[in-house]
């Protein structure tokens, strides 16, 4: 199933995002403190996990998702990290990816589903999966970061990414994969 990037819906400042100012200034402070990409996702897993934002962030209209992808709403960018917002509809996935920029994730709708993988000998191999279920975080930074993320659940999943970089005009990818053989 493809992305579909940014969506193009009506931009809400973000005092009409419940939470969204206090988290984003939580966010700034750790990207402050740190330049090591892993210790910075590592303390805004932490920053998620005390903050506790809700799909209140999105509105009705983008809780919707679209049948035709999984679609992504920057909620928040500037030069050091992006807020986004990603709603993925029963059966949606990813492309086996990584990415330029560390990346710090939480599931605040549903069940997302992760399957793992590395390098080995040359070839591309899966080395584990993860259900994560409402409440998950998880805190990442290349170059150990090949994953496929999906909605394996009945039910529409909604998950609140913060990416290392302005994403205004582009995309965290690094790569895609071809799965494994």
């Amino acid at each position: 199933m493809t992305n579909l990037s940014d969506a193009k819906m009506p931009t809400l400042a973000e005092d009409d995002r419940p939470g969204l100012a206090e988290l984003v200034r939580e966010i700034r402070r750790c990207t402050e403190a740190s330049s090591d990409p892993q210790t910075i996702a590592t303390a805004v897993a932490d920053v998620l996990v005390e903050a506790q934002p809700t799909t209140a962030l999105l509105t009705e209209e983008e809780q919707a998702g679209s049948p035709d992808g999984y679609i992504r709403y920057t909620l928040h960018a500037e030069q050091d990290f992006s807020v986004v917002g990603v709603v993925w509809r029963p059966g949606q996935v990813t492309e086996v990816h990584d990415h330029i920029v560390w990346c710090t994730f939480m599931i605040l709708q549903g069940i997302e589903s992760e399957t793992l993988y590395r390098f080995e000998d040359d070839q591309l191999t899966e080395v584990g999966r993860r259900q994560r279920p409402v409440g998950s975080v998880s805190g990442t930074a290349p170059p150990d970061d090949i994953h496929r993320v999906a909605n394996t659940g009945e039910e529409i999943a909604i998950t609140l990414h913060v990416y290392g970089a302005d994403l205004t005009e582009g995309t965290s990818v690094r790569r895609t994969y071809d799965l494994p053989a």
